[in-house]
């Protein structure tokens, strides 16, 4: 049981329409040999339970539209949102939910920018920290990006497999290495794209700590202040400070020393509770909410950790939930 109740902002599901996506390409495993697992509203809420996790807010994993659905990306993410916004409508103390969108389709997405959080009511964005090789800083996805700024969104950015992964995956699943890497790719795509100060009101949250980079951030951030970028090049401090903005998330994140790093490069004010259940099943769910207690965080850290920050970049669900002024 963990010390305060929580929101989980890395929580995934699996709609029919995406197992059915998933069964139509001939995936029975994912990304280099994850297995498919099972989903319910019923043992999601079971878990949630045990381990005092208030809210859970709702998001497909990868592989995403596109990578998955090809052409028809478009009509899956309309079926998967609209069965999101269905588990907010069930379960709205409990679940929250961020759209899917079929990037790098750039007017359906943002079509379906608009239908999901206007119509049907959803919390946020899910984005693939690259969407089939495009990465987030890339101009191809400006339009998406500078529609987010513009109504001040909350978009979790999640890995996928980066182009060419069976060249150099090693023969391991790409959650294993690849996936914190890709996060941090996805970073870097942002900081040097010349293209920040567009983007200051998307309230972006990076998955499991955002990989490596807080470890790498004093090497890039350095490396990236000078004219060896070019016109791409940004100030180490101005960078540093981006990186501080930005919320990442503690999912597989279980050592105090990996936690210290991060607090190294974020204030306590930028870091959220997540499971990424069930694609870490619930034993690991259990063991990261036994080990939260000893990570580096005080009372008041630990109970901004688990909520006051996920309610502050959620209100509505927050409060909904029971986590919320």
């Amino acid at each position: 049981m963990l010390p305060a109740k929580a929101i989980d902002v890395h929580a995934h599901f699996l709609p029919p329409a995406y197992r059915e996506a998933l069964r139509g390409a001939g995936l029975t495993l994912l990304d280099g040999g994850m297995p498919i697992p099972a989903w319910s509203p019923e043992e999601a809420i079971a878990l949630m339970d045990e381990l005092g996790i208030a809210g859970a807010m709702l998001s497909v994993s990868s592989p995403f539209a596109v990578s998955l659905a090809g052409s028809h990306a478009p009509e899956l993410c309309r079926a998967v949102n609209d069965y999101a916004a269905e588990m907010k409508q069930r379960y709205p103390t409990r679940f929250g939910a961020l759209a899917m969108l079929p990037v790098p389709i750039i007017d359906q997405s943002l079509a379906e920018i608009e239908r999901a959080l206007d119509t049907l009511g959803l919390d946020g964005i899910a984005l693939p920290t690259n969407a089939a090789g495009v990465y987030l800083g890339e101009e191809k996805l400006a339009p998406v990006l500078d529609a987010l700024n513009e109504r001040g969104a909350t978009v979790f950015v999640h890995p996928t497999m980066p182009c060419c992964f069976e060249s150099f995956g090693l023969g391991l699943p790409a959650p294993m290495i690849e996936f914190p890497f890709d996060s941090t790719r996805a970073i870097a795509s942002l900081l040097y794209s010349q293209a920040l100060p567009r983007r200051e009101k998307i309230n972006f949250i990076f998955s499991h700590g955002g990989g490596p980079t807080s470890f790498l951030a004093s090497r890039m951030t350095m490396i990236g202040g000078t004219p060896l970028l070019g016109p791409r090049a940004l100030p180490m401090a101005e960078a540093r400070q981006w990186l501080a903005r930005w919320h990442y998330d503690l999912t597989l994140i279980g050592s105090p020393a990996e936690v210290s790093v991060l607090k190294a490069m974020v204030p306590t004010s930028q870091i959220v509770y997540g499971t990424d259940y069930p694609f870490s099943p619930a034993i690991l769910a259990r063991m990261a909410a036994g080990a939260f207690p000893h990570l580096p965080f005080d009372a008041a850290e630990q109970a901004q950790v688990l909520h006051g920050n996920a309610a502050r970049l959620f209100p509505a669900f927050g409060r909904k939930c029971g986590c919320g002024q």
